[in-house]
């Protein structure tokens, strides 16, 4: 997902107003995940702190930072286009992120770019930055609120636990994009998690390369929040974060056998009862081959037993078809499981070969249509699987949050929906309402993917 942060697409107002004119502006150019995301704010905050002002165009930025994606072969197509419109409409462009990794690749294709560097490289980007442009000086002036700068709405935040990944899945190449796991000290993640509720936040979304990974590398070592010795691993985590007043939401949970710890925290309503778990697959031979746990029948197990522990849970994965040498008979065996397991949310890919990444030497490629008729398939199931999940909660009172209020309509999600990625629930009307608020609405009708709904009674702060 391109975002376009300071350059016409994300509002930038609040950021921008405290700013002194004359002092060097920057554009900023964001792209790809949450994570990237999460680095793209870190990176923003350093600059405002600084002194730098960030530019609404690329004619008024002195340089552009662009902050690129390299998961797979159209994430680096779509960074290296970046780089290159950056370029054109500005010509001083430095490079961080992902992509950064291969510098070459982008000096083949850009030779003009001032400095690349890689992932969750803070300070190297702050030093391209000096190198070009002296920061400036004012310590009579706040530059930076205290919870840095944000490119979500104000209501809601990343919250990024880990860096890296100690998997070696044969289809990716994160490892080698962003390194090994390292946790992030609870104590450490907690405080950004205060600070950010304490300024309006009202739903943390945790994630990481491998979520249920956290505090691995750290032998799970004892850390202190509050003056309350916790470990660091994410049971300890979600109960720390359940305690504060907001929507807690986790993503990118691999299904280590640990995970069962945090059902019943859900059915308690400690934390939203949802799980973001990438399966991608359920062919025992499919994910040998991809490196991944080859036990679907155990998943349907665990989802069984989740499901009676906390009945409101929601369950959303990711899936790749088309992998290098898979059968039609083991794409119905996904089918089928898929079926089975009636997920709530779904999200499908095609397998794309990614530079460098093992999966790349397999033999029997499929060709591009079947793999598309494959995902066209697959989608077409879970289409059904979700209308049929959606329209069972017609009747039903829940919460949700607002996320947009416009002139006759308000836009909200409930505890099954992740912003971007999943569902929305819509209200039609005019309410007094803001982004932000929770409220008790009554689901009125549905369809594959959204939900609508009237309000009942509006919270006040």
């Amino acid at each position: 997902m391109k975002r376009l942060l300071a350059i016409g697409v994300n509002s930038i107002a609040s950021i921008t107003e405290p700013m002194k004119s004359d002092a060097p502006h920057i554009g900023f150019v964001s792209l790809g995940c949450p994570k990237n995301l999460v680095d793209s704010e870190r990176i923003l905050s350093r600059l405002r702190a600084e002194g730098y002002e960030l530019s609404a165009t690329y004619q008024e930025a002195e340089l552009v930072v662009v902050n690129t994606c390299g998961f797979i072969d159209a994430a680096v197509d779509e960074s290296l286009d970046a780089i290159g419109e950056a370029l054109r409409e500005n010509g001083r462009v430095i490079v961080t992120g992902c992509l950064g990794k291969d510098e070459q690749r982008i000096r083949d294709a850009h030779p003009e770019v001032l400095a690349v560097t890689g992932a969750h490289a803070y300070e190297a980007v702050m030093e391209a930055v000096h190198a070009q442009i002296p920061a400036p000086h004012d310590p009579y002036t706040s530059l930076l609120p205290p919870t840095g700068v944000k490119l979500t709405p104000r209501h809601y935040a990343y919250l990024k636990i880990s860096e890296g990944c100690n998997h070696s899945c044969t289809f990716c190449i994160i490892p080698d994009l962003r390194g090994p796991l390292v946790s992030r000290p609870l104590g450490e993640v907690m405080q950004e998690a205060e600070r950010l509720v304490a300024s309006g936040v009202r739903e943390l979304l945790v994630v990481s390369q491998d979520t249920s990974a956290y505090g691995v590398d750290l032998k799970y070592r004892p850390d202190f929040w509050q003056g309350r010795p916790l470990q660091t691993r994410i049971r300890d985590l979600a109960y720390a974060l359940g305690e504060l007043e907001a929507w807690i939401r986790f993503h990118y949970i691999y299904p280590y056998p640990h995970v069962d710890d945090l059902i019943p925290l859900m059915a308690e309503g400690h934390v939203q009862p949802y799980l973001d778990m990438p399966l991608q697959h359920a062919n025992p031979r499919i994910l040998k081959l991809m490196q991944r746990p080859a036990a679907a029948e155990k998943v349907l197990e665990r989802i069984a037993r989740w499901r009676r522990e906390c009945p409101e849970l929601t369950l959303r994965s990711t899936f790749i078809v088309g992998f290098p040498g898979e059968t039609e008979a083991e794409f119905e065996q996904l089918l089928d499981f898929l079926r089975e397991a009636r997920l709530d949310r779904v999200g499908c890919f095609t397998y794309s070969a990614v530079t460098g990444a093992q999966a790349n030497q397999l033999p029997d490629a499929l060709p591009a249509e079947l793999k598309e008729e494959r995902r066209a398939r697959f989608m077409e199931v879970q289409a059904a699987i979700s209308r049929e999940r959606l329209q069972a909660r017609v009747g039903r009172e829940t919460i949700v949050l607002v996320d947009e209020v416009k002139e006759k309509q308000v836009i909200a999600r409930s505890s099954a929906d992740a912003p971007e990625i999943d569902g929305r629930v819509f209200m039609p009307g005019a309410w007094d309402l803001e982004a932000g608020d929770f409220i008790e609405v009554r689901i009125t009708a549905a369809t594959a993917h959204d939900l609508r709904a009237e309000p009942l009674a509006v919270e006040a702060d």
